[in-house]
């Protein structure tokens, strides 16, 4: 995707725009009731949260929003809400701090980015990076020093499901500028991009 084809607004998801995920995310809530809540809450608050197409997930999302926190950014194609990234200080996704796997590479302080959902036909136009970019740039101006991600690695014999997907791919994050900090298991890395003072 390039401006000359469309023009792309990355914004804080803010309880005016709460209109513009629903839609993006659908009834489903993108990916089977998750409302991006899966590494916001324990297993079994999830469990309960997931029913009815997830309307737990969901009311905790939309609460969460009207409380004055952005748990993300919401990407606009041409005016269109067309794609979405969670991000923000690691400690607020509480099972991501709980993961043996994906535990902490060192003590500093980090942002994280732990989803993206891109509506099917924006999919493989490049928005990925983009998103990545400007996840960054929202975690700076808030202060932070570190964004990371922890993204599958997809191979020529081997591409990710869908439902390793959502934490997106190796070569997104790398064209984003994020390089490898930890190789976790042979297909997941965790992968950062650092300020100077980082």
């Amino acid at each position: 995707m390039t401006e000359t084809q469309a023009r792309l607004d990355v914004l804080p998801l803010t309880p005016d725009r709460w209109a513009d995920l629903e839609s993006l995310f659908g009834a489903s809530g993108a990916f089977s009731g998750c409302w991006c809540m899966w590494w916001r809450v324990t297993r079994a608050e999830f469990a309960r949260q997931s029913p009815n197409k997830g309307a737990g997930n969901k009311q905790a999302l939309k609460a969460l929003i009207d409380s004055g926190a952005v748990p993300g950014l919401l990407a606009y194609v041409d005016g269109e809400p067309a794609a979405w990234c969670s991000v923000g200080p690691r400690e607020d996704f509480g099972a991501l701090e709980r993961s043996t796997t994906l535990k902490r590479v060192d003590d500093k302080p980090v942002w994280s980015v732990v989803c993206m959902f891109i509506a099917r036909p924006y999919r493989g136009q490049g928005l990925t990076a983009s998103l990545l970019e400007a996840a960054f740039e929202f975690a700076a101006e808030n202060g932070s020093d570190i964004v990371e991600g922890y993204p599958y690695e997809s191979t020529k014999t081997r591409r990710p499901g869908g439902t390793e997907a959502f934490m997106g791919f190796t070569n997104a994050f790398g064209r984003a500028g994020y390089t490898e900090a930890a190789r976790v298991s042979d297909r997941r890395l965790i992968m950062r991009r650092c300020t100077g003072d980082g």
